[in-house]
């Protein structure tokens, strides 16, 4: 993944799109075979046998009009699935996605040139964020290398989605605004959104045509720290993203209305690069263990977190990272590509920047002071009443396993994911007496829009398997 986002290349970052193979539809009678094989582990024979026995008449009935259907939506979309996943898995939910839907977790520039310290805040996070504007200017020329499996190009359209990107609220169903433009589109918005104590300030990140320095960055998010701790704490207008969506749909509703300046100050925000929050948590870490780290990126203080933004960048007050991102834009390998980047950078710079201190004459941040009245207010506190209590029971850990990696496993001529897959369900069988059922999730992005798949690993070679490793008559020549 390194070399996928650090090489140059001739290539466009999206000069592929248009010749990717549409997404196919599988065969029914192949489908419906793995269906069953997915079954087996977990059912008796009786059990199987009215599984399969229901399987066959899905297969000979209506199952045969229902993939029709499926084929001929193919004829005229390149990807018959695009939609129906997105509404159903994440637009259409009524939940707290914020809680329930979003991922994150640390960054690990700790484990070379950036030990936890206090007082690094302000510093470490120019930099950072100074190397995720170089991403998205990679992005906008058109020069961030496209990804690949072998030769094969796989599809880049989630990248448009990291930056400049936002889910709005809806009574019924949520949506997705997206304003990024490569340079051939047209104009991309520029600005990035802090939050801090409460508050929401923007500045713009480029200034002459050219981004902002670290030394100018730091100037900026300097001035919001300043601000924020000699003035009172801000209402905490971001916790509202973190409520179920409905009362979100309908506070945002009434915000509007309550002011059409919101309405500026709310497209304000969307339309952003990205949300730059900073914490005055001081997480512990070390490489082995980021829990702390985790558990504050996806449950910390939600007036920190505006949870519609696909990339929130967490820098907490000891120098650590962290992110937290809406999933229903792109799937975690884009943050996993922007992260690599933002780490090989650090490395490459020995976590300082050499270049020029100068600082030129450029507008301070602005403040996005909503209209509010008591009813918003009051929302805002019930929205970190509902949060608090729906992250409290949260129990979370993220350790690292140093022992060894893949290459280890390489040389023993066995694939890294199978062998994390079948130490899972051995884990589990040790602890449970019987095969756990899991999801692993496998990339589609050969085809046109393509996302995810869904694989189950548990199979009856793996339970066999299972079985054999907690037999103590069990020798490896039988």
């Amino acid at each position: 993944m390194e070399n996928q986002v650090t090489d140059h290349s001739e290539e466009r970052t999206f000069q592929y799109q248009n010749s990717l193979p549409s997404l196919p539809v599988p065969a029914l009678d192949e489908s419906l075979k793995k269906y069953l094989d997915s079954v087996k582990p977990f059912l008796n024979h009786e059990e199987y046998q009215r599984t399969w026995d229901i399987v066959k008449r899905f297969e000979n009935g209506i199952g045969k009009e229902l993939h029709q259907k499926l084929l001929e939506r193919a004829k005229v979309k390149r990807n018959w699935l695009e939609e129906w996943w997105l509404n159903v898995a994440y637009l259409q939910s009524r939940i707290a996605t914020q809680i329930y839907h979003n991922f994150g977790g640390p960054g690990p520039y700790l484990e070379h040139y950036w030990p936890l310290k206090e007082g690094t805040q302000i510093e470490r996070g120019s930099l950072t964020v100074w190397i995720t504007l170089k991403f998205w200017e990679l992005m906008r020329t058109e020069k961030l290398p496209v990804h690949k499996s072998g030769n094969v190009p796989l599809d880049m359209d989630q990248f448009r989605m990291l930056f400049c990107t936002c889910k709005i609220p809806g009574i019924t169903q949520d949506s997705i605004a997206n304003y990024f433009r490569t340079e051939s589109e047209g104009e991309c918005p520029s600005h990035l959104v802090v939050l801090c104590r409460g508050r929401i300030f923007a500045f713009d990140a480029v200034h002459d045509d050219h981004i902002l320095t670290p030394p100018e960055i730091f100037r900026q998010l300097s001035y919001v720290q300043r601000r924020c701790h000699n003035e009172p704490e801000g209402p905490g207008l971001a916790a509202l993203t973190s409520e179920e969506r409905t009362p979100w749909a309908k506070t945002r509703d009434y915000l509007v209305n309550l002011d059409p300046k919101n309405l500026a100050l709310l497209e304000k925000i969307q339309s952003s690069l990205f949300t730059i929050c900073l914490d005055e948590s001081s997480p512990q870490a070390i490489p082995e263990d980021y829990t702390e780290i985790t558990k504050l990126s996806i449950t910390g203080d939600p007036t920190l977190r505006w949870g519609d933004k696909p990339y929130n960048c967490i820098v907490f007050s000891n120098g650590a990272f962290g992110s937290n991102c809406d999933h229903a834009p792109f799937d975690a390998m884009v943050l996993v590509a922007l992260c690599s980047f933002i780490d090989a950078k650090v490395i490459e710079s020995e976590g300082r920047w050499k270049g020029s201190d100068k600082v030129r004459d450029i507008p301070w941040p602005k403040e996005l002071a909503f209209t509010l009245d008591q009813k918003v207010l009051n929302d805002i506190a019930l929205a970190k009443d509902h949060y608090k209590k729906k992250t409290s029971d949260v129990e979370l850990v993220n350790y690292a396993f140093t022992s060894f990696g893949k290459s280890l496993i390489k040389k023993q001529k066995l694939h890294p994911d199978t062998f994390v897959q079948l130490a899972l369900q051995l884990a589990y069988y040790r602890h449970h007496g019987h095969p756990g059922c899991c999801y692993e999730t496998a990339m589609t992005r050969r085809f046109y829009h393509g996302r995810t798949e869904t694989m189950r690993p548990c199979t009856m070679e793996a339970v066999e398997w299972c079985k054999s490793m907690l037999d103590p008559a069990f020798t490896v020549s039988r």
